[in-house]
């Protein structure tokens, strides 16, 4: 932890403060988080009668630096229900320099504003060769590499204001809402393919070699990004309900490298993917993940 855990308590409130100041007498408490990944930030078109706050102006919140990820805080309803949310236009990466801490500060100030369910989306590299480009996953199960390594968002004194030291994970990613999506994605009538399978977890920022991707495959993934998993674990930790969900904008690159005694050898760059290509797979598959976030959010 960067700052002493009193400290961190500290800034935690200051932030909360300084949101419920921004926010309309009348406005009852926020019933659920939404974090827009690459190229689904359209999901924040939803809202209306929101207020708008950018990550630098809240205290203790970093600013986005990513292409796609706008950085700001939207606070309002959704739904013919009129579900009160925040929705995260954007998120942090331990790969833009942040800690863990500050990564995942947003889920712990949404916490303490009465947020009771996380819906995660975010970009992927498919890994298994059914999942193609344009296809949706629901996250059942997910592979945290960097933590098995050490770089654990839970790492350093626990914060036992929100939760135990040793938290278990099994139970990661509700079942109950990953039965909501499926039938709201039914009762819509949506094409997409929608799978279920196990995100792994790479802290990035480069995408993964080939040797890297085969290795995934063999321990499990189904996909693979680069965030996520650091915001599910502090939001269990946190006694929040999860529901996460992948768009898959590339198929990863698994197959070994052409050999220097290749006669006829592949191209290297066959298949390379590139963030220009997650923004614009993320752009062509937002409608139909709108439609169906907004109708799910909307049985909350």
């Amino acid at each position: 932890m960067v700052v002493s855990t009193e400290e961190y308590y500290g800034l935690i409130d200051t932030a909360e403060f300084y949101i419920r100041s921004k926010l309309p007498s009348e406005f009852t408490k926020p019933k659920a988080l939404i974090i827009c990944g690459s190229g689904l930030g359209g999901i924040s078109t939803l809202l209306h009668d929101y207020v708008e706050l950018p990550f630098n102006t809240i205290p203790g919140f970093k600013s986005s630096t990513v292409p796609g990820h706008e950085g700001k805080l939207l606070v309002g309803l959704i739904g013919s229900n009129r579900v009160p949310v925040i929705c995260m236009v954007g998120r942090l990466h331990f790969y833009e320099g942040y800690s863990f801490d500050e990564t995942t500060f947003p889920i712990r100030v949404s916490k303490q504003l009465g947020v009771e369910i996380v819906v995660v989306t975010n970009a992927a590299g498919g890994i298994n060769p059914d999942f193609l480009p344009g296809d949706l996953m629901i996250i059942y199960d997910h592979i945290n590499f960097p933590g098995v390594s050490g770089y654990h968002p839970l790492r350093g004194p626990n914060l036992e204001k929100f939760g135990p030291r040793f938290q278990p994970l099994s139970d990661a990613y509700d079942l109950d809402l990953r039965k909501l999506f499926f039938q709201q994605a039914k009762k819509l009538n949506i094409k997409r393919k929608i799978h279920e399978g196990t995100y792994f977890y790479a802290s990035g920022p480069t995408f993964e070699s080939r040797a890297e991707a085969k290795s995934i495959r063999i321990l499990g993934g189904d996909a693979v990004g680069m965030s996520t998993v650091p915001e599910v674990i502090v939001a269990r930790h946190s006694g929040l309900k999860v529901l996460a969900l992948s768009l898959i904008t590339n198929s990863v690159v698994i197959e070994p490298p052409a050999s220097s005694f290749d006669e006829n050898p592949k191209p290297l760059d066959e298949g390379i993917a590139s963030h220009a290509e997650v923004l614009e797979t993320g752009n062509a598959a937002s409608l139909d993940v709108q439609k169906i976030i907004e109708a799910t959010v909307n049985q909350f």
